[in-house]
């Protein structure tokens, strides 16, 4: 079964006919980070950023930081009951975290790049049929200098 409407695709199971919205934000393969947002180091040495968690974003998503110093991001998130989390899969650039930031909750990891490059960012919470949140468009960059 086809719908003709360019943002809907259809799902069939049994007699149930679900039509699934398939064009909120930007599919992950085509990501656009925002302007960046240069990270300070702090007296201590240590590089300090705040992100913001909302619905389906990250606030600043492009962070630029110093390699071989460490970072910490305080990952606030301000949705009232949709959870989210904060995946970065880089092990050659010793950026590996997957942390879960419930609605309303705060953490703070600690990362420790050791290799310049840009690293993406993701939630990839889901609710099964829709698409993830990355799917979404909730996805940003960790760019190493």
């Amino acid at each position: 079964m086809r719908v003709y409407e360019k943002c809907f695709w259809t799902l069939v199971i049994g007699s149930w006919v679900t039509l699934v919205p398939t064009s909120v934000g930007l599919a992950a393969d085509t990501f656009m980070p925002g302007p960046p947002i240069i990270v300070s180091i702090s007296p201590d040495g240590v590089q300090r950023a705040t992100v913001i968690l909302d619905s389906y974003s990250y606030s600043p998503n492009h962070l630029v930081v110093e390699s071989g110093k460490p970072v910490e991001l305080t990952l606030t998130s301000r949705t009232t009951f949709i959870p989210h989390n904060f995946v970065m899969k880089e092990l050659s650039a010793n950026l590996s975290i997957e942390q879960d930031v419930g609605a309303g909750k705060t953490i703070i990891p600690k990362l420790a790049p050791t290799q310049p490059g840009r690293f993406p960012f993701f939630c990839d919470k889901r609710l099964w049929p829709m698409p993830s949140h990355r799917d979404k468009g909730m996805e940003g960059l960790l760019e190493v200098r």
